[in-house]
């Protein structure tokens, strides 16, 4: 073939394409590991693989109570993460606690691993001011964003804050996550090719969790692999499998240290699976799947993989399980009733809150709803 002809084979193009970006796998979805090297390479002792599971259990266990907290009127906008431990979870395992952390508000678990108590998430998703305010319960800041509504908006902010940390010569990077509707998002192409022009230390995930609401993956995009949107900034790209927590946590590990080391940004698609409904707003999922699809991928979620494969090592068990989710519970509950025992917003609090200086028709709003108890 001459070179014109290799050049103009429009249809080889897309055909290699769809194989540039295999999938790593170490744990398959028996919980089988499929890649010793891989395994090795990861690097987590019998312990950490323990604090890695017991993460993932964490967020699941949110999930239930915030779902249930929902559907009684007791929790604002929730966007549920079932199915997606191991992209969340795995993945900031992987980071520091120097590391800036950009969540989408689907990213909830990650905040809280980070040492953000549960009883702010909840008065952030009933709207009140102490949700924002992203310390720990002793009042140690944390570097976190606040989970962004905005789809996308949080690559652009990431980006930013990359810039700095390589500016202040930080050994730190910052990572973020979004959706694949997310990766239609503007924002998030030019975050991810303002952090390659300068070379910005950002690890960018994308998790492909099958529906950005309701419009499945297929129709969002007709490349092959989102991935592939890193390469035009010039970014490695790969594919992870999603469900598989040790692959997540190796991808993530392994960007950092790319990341850091002041070679860019890298990107990451997870190939999950959002196992719920995209929110409490309303949303059926039953529309737009079927109850089969969404059974088939309950066999092979994130949960079943790493307990099979703890179990299989003699590390977890049963007993140790129901346990441990007592004990989450507990501290669950005692977060619930701290948020409901925060004072409510007044109208005269939303005015103050807004400038820190009122100008003089806020400062008599304030004085008037004062008055009036309000």
């Amino acid at each position: 073939m001459s070179n014109s002809e290799q050049i103009l084979d429009f249809k080889a193009q897309l055909e290699l394409q769809d194989t540039t970006f295999p999938m790593l796998q170490i744990l398959n979805e028996e919980g089988k590991i499929v890649d010793e090297d891989g395994l090795k390479r990861a690097g987590l002792s019998d312990e950490k693989l323990v604090e890695l599971f017991k993460s993932m259990l964490f967020a699941r266990q949110v999930d239930i109570r915030s779902m249930k907290l929902a559907k009684q009127g007791r929790m604002g906008f929730f966007g549920p993460h079932a199915g997606q431990e191991a992209s969340q979870m795995a993945s900031s395992f992987a980071f520091t606690d120097e590391d800036w952390l950009f969540p989408g508000y689907r990213d909830l678990p990650q905040i809280y691993a980070k040492g953000w108590p549960i009883w702010k998430g909840l008065l952030w998703s009933r709207g009140h001011q102490l949700g924002n305010e992203y310390t720990t319960d002793d009042g140690k800041p944390i570097n976190s964003w606040f989970p962004q509504i905005i789809i996308g908006a949080q690559y652009v902010e990431a980006a930013g804050v990359a810039l700095g940390l390589k500016k202040r010569k930080k050994d730190a990077v910052a990572f973020v996550y979004t959706g694949d509707g997310g990766s239609s998002q503007g924002d998030t192409y030019e975050g991810i090719n303002f952090a390659g022009a300068y070379k910005a230390p950002l690890v960018a995930f994308i998790q492909n969790n099958g529906y950005a609401i309701s419009t499945p993956r297929s129709l969002q995009s007709a490349a092959p692999h989102l991935a592939a949107k890193g390469w035009a900034a010039g970014a490695p790209s790969i594919v992870v499998d999603g469900m598989d927590a040790i692959a997540m946590y190796l991808a993530s590990k392994e960007a950092r240290a790319w990341a850091v080391a002041g070679n860019g940004p890298v990107v990451i698609e997870a190939i999950t699976n959002r196992l719920e409904p995209h929110s409490t707003a309303g949303d059926d999922p039953l529309r737009y799947r079927t109850k089969e699809d969404i059974e088939a991928w309950w066999k092979k979620e994130p949960l079943v993989r790493m307990r099979n494969f703890l179990t299989e090592k003699g590390l977890w068990d049963t007993d140790k399980e129901e346990a441990y989710i007592a004990e989450l519970d507990a501290g669950i509950d005692a977060d619930i009733k701290k948020a409901n025992n925060v004072e409510k917003q007044k109208i005269s609090s939303f005015i103050k809150n807004t400038l820190e200086v009122p100008s003089q028709a806020m400062a008599e709003q304030i004085a008037k709803f004062e008055s009036e108890g309000k």
